[in-house]
């Protein structure tokens, strides 16, 4: 028992956000995702490539 008005909270917020159309700024997005800030690389994972071979030498 209880949970009908978190119920109908949880519907609401799902109805505003399927229907609604949020403003987008799509020329900034446009010029994050062309910009050549080196963003996430190969580099970035270089100290995790070992983590997962540690862990199966000791199966």
């Amino acid at each position: 028992m209880g949970r009908g008005r978190a119920k109908a909270k949880q519907t609401k917020v799902a109805r505003q956000l399927k229907y609604s159309s949020p403003d987008m700024d799509l020329e900034s997005l446009q010029r994050e995702l062309s910009s050549d800030q080196g963003g996430s690389s190969e580099s970035d994972y270089e100290e995790w490539d070992d983590w997962g071979a540690e862990e199966d030498n000791g199966r």
